[in-house]
This record gives C-alpha cells, sequence and structure tokens, in this order.
C-alpha cells in the first residue's frame, strides 16, 4: 500500500464511512437476536448510552441515528473538498489491514503474557446465540472504541494537561487510565468474565494497543480491529 493510502484513510472521512457499517450491522443483528428474548442483550457501553438518553427523554434509537447523522454531517461538510477523492477499495484495505491488527497484536500480547504468565482468558457467553455473539463483537468493536479511546481519554487529557507540561505526558497517562477502566468493565454486568490478572493484563495491553491504532490509523481502523478481534475470540477461528 502506497503513503496515500495511509495518509487518506486516517482522516474522518474514511473514518466515518468505515465505521458506519458496524453502527448499522449491530443495531440491526441485536434487534433480530432479541426477538422473544426475557432480558434483551447489549453492549454494556451502548446501555449507559440509552440510559443518559432516557434521562434526557429521548428515545434510544432515534438519538442514536440523529447523532450519527449529525456527526456525519459535520464531517462530511467540513472535508467536503476531499469527497471526490475517495476511493471505495480503500474500505477494502481498510477492512484487511484490521483483520491483519487484530490477529497480529492479539497473538504478539499472548506470546508476551505467555513469557511471564500462564494465560487463562476466560468467556463467559455460553447462554449467548451465535448472532447475539456476532453483534455483540461488533457493537463492542464501535461503542467501546468511541468511549474509552474517544471520549474517555479525551476527557481525562483535558484533566490532566492541567498537571503536566508536556503534552504527550498527559496523554500517555490518559490512555494508560483509560486502559485500565477499559479492561476493569469487563469483569461488570450480567455477562461479566471472571476475574483474574491474566485476562485483566491483557485486555489492558489491548486496550493501549487499539490506543495507538486510533492515534495512527483513525477510529474506523481501531473500532474493526477490536470488532474482528472480537469475532475470532468468540467462534475461535
Amino acid at each position: 500500500m502506497s503513503g496515500r493510502y495511509f495518509s487518506q484513510t486516517r482522516s474522518l472521512t474514511y473514518s466515518y464511512f468505515f465505521s458506519l457499517p458496524l453502527f448499522l450491522l449491530y443495531e440491526s443483528l441485536i434487534r433480530i437476536s432479541n426477538i422473544g428474548t426475557v432480558q434483551p442483550v447489549r453492549i454494556s457501553v451502548d446501555i449507559w448510552f440509552q440510559q443518559l438518553f432516557a434521562f434526557a427523554g429521548l428515545d434510544a434509537l432515534t438519538a442514536a441515528l440523529g447523532i450519527a447523522f449529525l456527526v456525519g454531517a459535520v464531517i462530511l461538510f467540513r472535508q467536503r473538498d476531499r469527497l471526490p477523492s475517495l476511493k471505495p477499495r480503500y474500505f477494502l484495505y481498510l477492512l484487511l489491514e484490521s483483520a491483519v491488527y487484530a490477529i497480529v497484536f492479539s497473538t504478539l500480547i499472548t506470546n508476551f503474557l505467555d513469557l511471564i504468565l500462564q494465560m487463562d482468558i476466560s468467556q463467559n457467553s455460553a447462554s449467548l446465540s451465535k448472532i447475539q455473539l456476532f453483534a455483540l463483537s461488533l457493537g463492542a468493536g464501535l461503542y467501546e472504541e468511541l468511549f474509552f479511546r474517544v471520549i474517555l481519554v479525551s476527557v481525562l487529557f483535558i484533566l490532566l494537561i492541567r498537571f503536566f507540561d508536556n503534552k504527550n505526558v498527559a496523554y500517555v497517562y490518559s490512555a494508560i487510565i483509560a486502559a485500565v477502566i477499559f479492561s476493569g468493565v469487563h469483569y461488570v454486568g450480567a455477562f461479566a468474565d471472571a476475574w483474574s490478572l491474566n485476562s485483566f493484563l491483557y485486555r489492558f495491553i489491548f486496550g493501549l494497543t487499539l490506543n495507538l491504532i486510533y492515534v495512527i490509523r483513525g477510529f474506523g481502523c481501531a473500532a474493526w480491529t477490536h470488532a474482528l478481534y472480537d469475532v475470532l475470540v468468540v467462534f475461535k477461528m
């Protein structure tokens, strides 16, 4: 791939169009899979957003679609001069690139932890259907990256920059704290994993890796890397 590919696909326009299918697929599949279920299944971060919308008196789906449309409209307006240069094949390249990251980085992290710990990463998913697992994998990539990489790291950076003269140092601390919270959230809720230091460290390092991908390659690539990794794990591919 050329340098032009890497420079262009870091833009907000590519990230928006690339991550939009994750949103649409997750919302569609999660509703189909929850038909007739007593306890609807959704990603924890998605539930947080839904509760926030409900508190504001808004319908969750309508609000999510409205925000997605508004964000897209702002991005497309601000980068309207770049729209003619969008290349459809680049989205396929981005998907392949994300798949490579999902496989390579998860393998490297596993091998690294094998040197210091005996891996025991559990997944509490026996009670879920295949379509629910697939939908949750896509939703995790989108919503968890949006919250932990975009929102949380940004908020932490704004708070910590007051205590550090160097912006890079403030950002590193923000990424580390966000990665700790990202890992810890997986042990909370109805479908939480059983606590183990091994799985906590794995997710902590993976969270830092996803933050690196987000900074270097953009939100869309980080979201798809996360989603494809989860698909690989839950279906043991």
